[in-house]
């Protein structure tokens, strides 16, 4: 159930209510709200918060206590975002450290703060799921509002999407830069794509690592997209250095012995979601860590939400050796919002790899080649490649900025920190314009 906190005025007013669990709100009417903002992603569905939550992921034990705000009037849910109480910073890839160390060197206490984020998920998005702008500031203002009668440090929303970070520094919030690496599917001659059914054969083999032809599962009606024809027209859209690079990476892993298979959605068996968590942990373990995230979750991703995963398979003489796991979001607001196999995705997210074995390149190849070979081969317009990584570059994900918003309590730790973003800033626009100097694409005239 969740809590009233602030008593309506009239019978008109809309209720603020807190919810311990993301499992305590209706998921089709937060699902709902979600279709209609402008920047929707599997991220922020209801399944995936939920599955979060009841996996044992994101909960007070690992750091996560879930104060999940909505905003109704009646039975009408006018806004809603995903609201955690954290007593540290980790998963959430927006470096506040330094802050939480210079409350403490003052004696203060930093944590606990407010996070309005999806755990461990550095997508952009919409984060204040919001009917109008009216009921996004509103929400904003009880965000506030709410962290001063909890007397907590600070509030951080991470990742917003525009109209997020918009109402955020509409009410004083102060606004933060970080810089992602994207793919965008725009090569500049009509090609033709398989909009695809998936059957319970989709695991095939989706292309050569030296860059060879596709062969695709199924068939399907061929549909015409403004991105490139194939791999080798994306490549060749890049400088001589950059091609050749990404040929001999392909190169030394097809040596290897090294073939991919991919599923999609239902099609990914129980043995390979077995498989991909065991490549998943091993990664985090050989770094010294424990995953963030636990079997249960890509469970329950299996369970109820399984057309938004793609998995690709790496197997040498017929032995699985690596995967990568990658989201896929169909595209579209409002009631053209779609997640579901029988629409042809928009956008693809790069989120999990790992391997049992040591192939040089072998991660390249299934973080990248592999997932951006499928992506033109299905007219995916973008390609998301997650946090930092300035070697993503030189696979043609260009810079993007990402934003976040911060309110600070304390007037003169506010004043300060707000002298920092300053600085931050500037220095963010000098790197980009020394990254955009640094386009991997070739020049007019060049080979």
């Amino acid at each position: 159930m969740g809590l009233a906190l602030f008593e309506p005025t009239a019978l008109t007013d809309p209720v603020l209510h807190i919810h311990a669990s993301p499992c305590d709100i209706d998921a089709a009417a937060w699902n709902a709200l979600l279709a209609q903002q402008a920047a929707p992603s599997p991220f922020m569905r209801h399944e995936y918060l939920a599955a979060l939550h009841e996996s044992g992921s994101a909960t007070p034990d690992t750091g996560w206590t879930p104060r999940i705000m909505t905003l109704q009037r009646g039975d009408a849910l006018l806004a809603a975002c995903p609201l955690y109480l954290k007593d540290h910073s980790y998963g959430e890839y927006v470096f506040d450290w330094a802050w939480a160390n210079a409350y403490q060197e003052h004696g203060l206490a930093y944590y606990p703060k407010a996070v309005v984020a999806v755990p461990f998920t550095p997508v952009p998005g919409s984060r204040l799921l919001a009917r109008d702008g009216e009921s996004r500031a509103l929400l904003v203002q009880a965000l506030i509002a709410w962290c001063r009668q909890e007397n907590l440090s600070s509030l951080h929303l991470l990742f917003g999407a525009d109209e997020d970070i918009l109402a955020c520094a509409e009410a004083g919030l102060m606004v933060r830069d970080t810089i992602q690496f994207h793919w965008k599917n725009v090569g500049p001659a009509p090609a033709t794509v398989w909009s695809v059914q998936l059957t319970g054969e989709a695991h095939c083999a989706l292309t050569r690592p030296d860059g060879g032809a596709l062969t695709p599962a199924t068939t399907g009606a061929a549909t015409g997209t403004q991105g490139w024809r194939d791999f080798d027209d994306f490549l060749a859209s890049l400088s001589h250095d950059k091609r050749k690079k990404i040929r001999q990476e392909r190169r030394k892993v097809q040596d290897a012995g090294v073939t991919f298979r991919w599923s999609r959605g239902v099609d990914i068996s129980a043995t390979d979601w077995d498989f991909f968590y065991r490549c998943y942990a091993r990664t985090y373990r050989e770094h010294g860590n424990a995953p963030y995230l636990s079997r249960a979750f890509f469970q329950g991703m299996a369970d109820t939400l399984p057309e938004a995963w793609l998995l690709f398979v790496a197997e040498r003489a017929g032995t699985p050796i690596a995967t990568s796991l990658i989201a896929l979001y169909a595209g579209g607001t409002g009631v053209t919002a779609t997640f579901g196999l029988n629409h042809s995705p928009q956008i693809a997210y790069g989120r999990y790899w790992g391997a049992l074995e040591r192939v040089d390149c072998l991660h390249f190849e299934a973080c990248y080649y592999q997932p951006l070979a499928w992506c033109i081969a299905h007219g995916v317009q973008r390609f998301e490649g997650g946090a930092q990584g300035e070697h993503k570059m030189a696979r043609a994900l260009m810079p993007v900025k990402t934003h976040s918003a911060h309110w600070l309590a304390h007037p003169t730790f506010a004043d300060a920190v707000e002298r920092f973003l300053a600085r931050e800033g500037q220095g963010i626009e000098n790197y980009m314009e020394h990254l955009e100097q640094r386009s991997p694409f070739r020049g007019p005239g060049a080979d």
